[in-house]
């Protein structure tokens, strides 16, 4: 029996929040999805609130040596068959805290990863974040962004919201399923095989001409 692991990261700052409300149901819909395409398959969910993290995040970016809880934490995205990433808007970007977690992980880590972005913000006006600012930091890190990211501004918390065709709900449920899709299609990841390197006096060899 397959088993994938989805880690679903959520910087939401207040208990409850908007943000951590809707990591939870982005990873429950993408649960049910893989689980609607393949029912042998078994699913792992798991929530790595940043909130809990920001102390160890602080002193690893400073003294270059995570806390026990940030490196379980660590090691858990690294290892994610999927991330669902999801942020506050602050200032027409993602909060501080959260680009301090992704800025912990070791270069390369989340190459070819599916990744689901999603944001929450007090207006529509700030959804805009989703395209100038998370896609782009993804693409840098050479993750796998789904096409569709999720934003909730408080209007869409509302039963209004939820029940028009492009709501929340909706947008939610595409989302999922595309992330769903893509996991379905993928193998269990592995641990990452360590790099080879090549000595520079060796690499100089190889460049030379026959014979000389």
């Amino acid at each position: 029996m397959n088993t994938v692991h989805l880690v679903v990261v959520s910087a939401g700052l207040s208990q409850p929040s908007s943000t951590r409300l809707l990591a939870d149901r982005l990873g429950e819909a993408t649960r049910r999805a893989l689980s609607d395409r393949d029912e042998d398959r078994t699913v792992t969910v798991r929530v790595i609130e940043l909130r809990e993290l920001a102390a160890d995040i602080a002193n690893h970016l400073v003294t270059g040596f995570p806390g026990a809880a940030l490196r379980d934490a660590i090691e858990a995205t690294e290892q994610a068959d999927g991330l669902i990433a999801v942020t506050p808007i602050f200032s027409a970007s993602y909060s501080g805290l959260f680009k301090s977690f992704f800025d912990v992980l070791d270069n390369g880590v989340l190459a070819g990863k599916p990744v689901l972005i999603a944001a929450t913000g007090g207006t529509a006006r700030h959804s805009l974040a989703l395209e100038h600012a998370m896609r782009p930091l993804f693409a840098y890190l050479r993750a796998l962004v789904m096409p569709t990211a999720v934003y909730a501004a408080s209007e869409d918390w509302g039963s209004g919201g939820d029940a028009t065709t492009d709501g929340l709900a909706a947008r939610i449920a595409r989302a999922a399923g595309e992330l769903a899709d893509q996991l379905a299609g993928r193998p269990a990841a592995a641990p990452a095989a360590a790099e080879q390197v090549v000595p520079f006096a060796q690499q100089l060899t190889a460049l030379r001409p026959a014979g000389r």
